[in-house]
């Protein structure tokens, strides 16, 4: 990334078209880098402690590193790459790439009625004004076109990159949009294999056939189950197969033999094994003590 910024004059004919940008940028900041650089003008430059206030709005996109923003509206959180921030006029604001990784950024401020009406339609929001995205190809060629646009500065320049502006707004809108109803939908199909899993406790029954049932891959049904839960679907299978056990240890005489058999493991040894190591003790000392406890 070859360090970029320009501020960028707009006349009324400008304004009038609805949008206009107002200055575009990347920049590579190594994690002990000063930030920003001193060389922008006085009205964008700010200090951590103090923070800062536009009278624009600004699209930030990390693509690489780390750091952190806070506003307003918005309280601290972290911002990994992959991530596109907006600031908003008149929000207090600040951020930073980390100390030690630094970040790559692209930006660009506009101004207008069309992102003003966005945000009165709440599109954008100060009080959620970052998403995460990931790394996209087509987000960072929209910056580039901008940032080789304004370099040039042909007459009727405006009009092109505030167009540009425009979709990179839609895409990234779009892109996160994607991702939240696919969150969802996975979200959705994890529950139904919980209640699955749940409900044929005491059968022979295996992830495969969850997975089959709910009509969906193994491989993506372990890797999406796994990324809700933080358990593989066999493993959260018997750990609800242990719990039962637990139970009918606590408040039963059934035979430890027997419950190994109907919670259908596959021989004695093997659920002695497993209990112990989820529970931290053997079936018999299990019962043993929730009996003396009573």
């Amino acid at each position: 990334m070859v360090n970029y910024y320009k501020y960028l004059p707009v006349c009324r004919d400008d304004e009038n078209w609805g949008l206009c940008v107002l200055n575009a940028g990347c920049t590579h900041i190594e994690g002990t880098g000063l930030y920003p650089f001193k060389t922008h003008p006085a009205h964008h430059q700010f200090n951590w402690a103090i923070g800062r206030v536009l009278n624009e709005y600004q699209i930030v996109y990390i693509t690489r590193g780390k750091g952190i923003f806070e506003s307003d509206s918005c309280k601290r959180r972290e911002i990994k790459a992959g991530t596109i921030f907006i600031l908003f006029p008149g929000e207090r604001h600040r951020y930073k790439p980390d100390v030690e990784v630094g970040w790559d950024e692209y930006w660009i401020g506009m101004k207008g009625d069309v992102i003003d009406n966005l945000v009165k339609r709440n599109f954008l929001s100060p009080e959620n004004p970052s998403m995460y995205i990931g790394f996209h190809e087509g987000i960072i060629s929209l910056f580039n076109s901008i940032i080789e646009v304004t370099k040039r500065e042909n007459t009727g320049y405006q009009p092109l990159i505030s167009g540009a502006a425009m979709h990179l707004v839609g895409n990234f809108h779009f892109i996160f949009k994607q991702d939240t109803v696919e969150c969802e939908e996975k979200e959705l199909i994890i529950n139904k294999a919980r209640l699955l899993f749940r409900s044929n406790i005491d059968n022979d029954y295996t992830p495969e056939q969850a997975a089959e049932e709910l009509h969906v891959g193994y491989s993506w049904f372990r890797k999406a189950f796994k990324s809700c839960t933080g358990l593989s679907p066999g493993q959260y299978y018997i750990q609800l197969k242990i719990e039962r056990a637990k139970d009918l240890l606590n408040n039963t005489d059934i035979p430890i033999k027997q419950i190994a058999y109907d919670m259908r493991f596959e021989s004695y040894f093997y659920f002695s094994k497993m209990f112990k190591k989820k529970t931290g003790l053997a079936p018999t000392d299990y019962r043993k003590r929730a009996f003396g406890a009573s």
